[in-house]
């Protein structure tokens, strides 16, 4: 099974799948594709991570985030009167940080794959070369967000940067004619890379982070992402309430959900960052009796100001020294989960040259200034700030639920801030609630993360007598537009059968199998 929002690049998992790859072997041909068929979001110019699971259980997580230039410091955002400078991080070169995501397609191919190099490329460069035709869903450049269905679109000066890295592997992109023309554009407009930046960047093998939840384990995303602790964190709050008897979105089960949303993600913002320059307190934020000091301060019948919620930790801890996602299960049981970002729509908007794709904004994702919004509305600590090679504080959560050492699930989104409650929703829509895996990603979503104070919500998301109770608990009520784009495998653990799930927020997904 392949779940991916473009069907095209679902059917070259397939093909990789039917012709004897493993599912790395797939995610690998995937990503590609996803950079041809996606450009919006699916990438090689940004960064992300890679949760693998054999069939025999062991575990690998892959790190390709991105990483500050050399050449960037805290304050290279403030003007000089201190304050944020608009658009400074999210636009243009200076935004941009050095690119992970070839580095880390080809060491998931090295040591987790079966197949050439040449032989998953090959499918992304004839998408590029020979075009593709655009269905409804479709975000290319040319289209904007809603491509006219019908037309064919083409990506020659793509085709052959992927023809490079298809001959070369990672030097071409980090040593060669590619690094060259990122750092020839950067220089002339205004960034900070260089070629030492790309020479020096390396993935990071990390531990998958770990949790149980009603007799489920929940591997997912370890720092320097969030995602894993903060879904865990509300995981261990929620777990002692009956939400499958309260009902799916009542308002008592949302009323508990939320607060526990908003006391992870105050936590998330003041403690985490990347683990290679400070001490996540992972340990505590996950403690049994942490969960339950967090539960005794929700009230069951009002909602928490998020003013008077601050990092539960307290003084007693001290630090010692656009987005997709795709889900991919083989014939032999091994299961790949994966979520990469060029961070907003196209990233920054800039291409280097003539090689054809867009490059991220990912130096957003740091924290500016404390205490100031991001793109994302998140209001982060001092902890994240920008360092030289340091790697932002991500929200992705690829991640993967097995039970008594049996696969169950595969899942992720993308969504920016809200990639956990999206994954803590299809969780539990799925394995509390008992809905098929098409089920479990379509169904509306809510979203708290502690700041803006609002409790945010889909349409259809909460009845009108839910809303009204919620209102009365002291809820701020915000109804936006949909979000997110969640793909979801389900195992069935009698019969071993896989469901797929391909999000109808995004029309051109599939989930295909066999």
């Amino acid at each position: 099974m392949v779940v991916t929002e473009q069907h095209d690049a679902t059917r070259v998992g397939i093909g990789v799948l039917r012709a004897g790859g493993n599912a790395v072997d797939a995610a690998v041909a995937v990503g590609y594709a996803l950079a041809v068929t996606d450009p919006c979001c699916g990438n090689i110019g940004g960064g992300g991570f890679m949760l693998i699971r054999t069939h025999d259980g062991r575990e690998r997580f892959l790190d390709f985030r991105e990483t500050a230039p050399r050449r960037a410091t805290r304050t290279m955002y403030l003007d000089a009167g201190g304050d944020v400078r608009p658009g400074a991080s999210t636009k243009g070169w200076l935004a941009v940080g050095v690119p992970g995501t070839v580095a880390g397609l080809e060491t998931a191919r090295r040591e987790y794959g079966t197949m050439s190099r040449e032989r998953l490329l090959a499918p992304a460069i004839a998408l590029a070369r020979d075009g593709f035709t655009l269905v409804a869903g479709d975000r290319v450049p040319i289209g904007g967000p809603r491509a006219q269905p019908g037309a064919r679109y083409a990506q020659p000066l793509l085709a052959h940067t992927l023809e490079l890295i298809a001959r070369d592997g990672a030097d071409a992109f980090y040593r060669g004619p590619i690094a060259r023309a990122i750092v020839a554009a950067s220089e002339a407009n205004g960034g900070i890379l260089t070629l030492d930046d790309l020479a020096n960047y390396r993935i990071e093998e990390r531990a998958p982070l770990h949790c149980a939840f009603h007799g489920y384990d929940i591997a997912s995303a370890p720092p320097p992402s969030s995602g894993g602790v903060t879904l865990c964190e509300i995981l261990n709050v929620i777990a002692s309430y009956p939400l499958a008897a309260w009902g799916w979105h009542s308002a008592r089960a949302v009323h508990y959900v939320t607060e526990a949303e908003r006391r992870a993600y105050a936590d998330r913002n003041a403690y985490l960052a990347d683990p290679g320059f400070v001490r996540n307190p992972v340990a505590q934020l996950l403690s049994t009796q942490y969960a339950a000091a967090l539960r005794a301060q929700i009230q069951p019948d009002r909602a928490t100001p998020s003013a008077g919620v601050k990092p539960g930790l307290g003084a007693a801890w001290s630090e010692g020294a656009d987005t997709t996602h795709f889900s991919i299960v083989d014939g032999s049981g091994n299961a790949v989960a994966v979520t990469y970002t060029i961070n907003d729509d196209f990233g920054a908007g800039v291409m280097a040259g003539d090689t054809g794709f867009f490059l991220n904004d990912e130096m957003d994702d740091f924290t500016a200034k404390p205490g100031v919004p991001n793109l994302y509305g998140l209001v982060q600590g001092a902890r994240n700030g920008i360092a030289p090679a340091k790697r932002p504080l991500s929200s992705m959560a690829p991640t993967i639920v097995t039970q008594h050492g049996m696969l169950r699930m595969v899942t992720g989104s993308p969504g920016g801030s809200r990639i956990i409650t999206i994954v803590l929703e299809t969780i539990l829509n799925a394995l509390v609630y008992g809905m098929s895996a098409q089920a479990a990603v379509d169904a509306p979503r809510t979203h708290m993360q502690w700041l803006p104070d609002a409790l945010h919500y889909e349409p259809r998301a909460l009845s009108p007598a839910t809303s009204q109770e919620l209102r009365a608990m002291g809820y701020p009520l915000r109804r936006v537009a949909q979000w997110g784009s969640a793909q979801a495998i389900l195992v069935d653990p009698r019969t071993g059968a896989l469901q797929g799930g391909s999000d109808r927020r995004v029309a051109s997904g599939a989930a295909m199998g066999y």
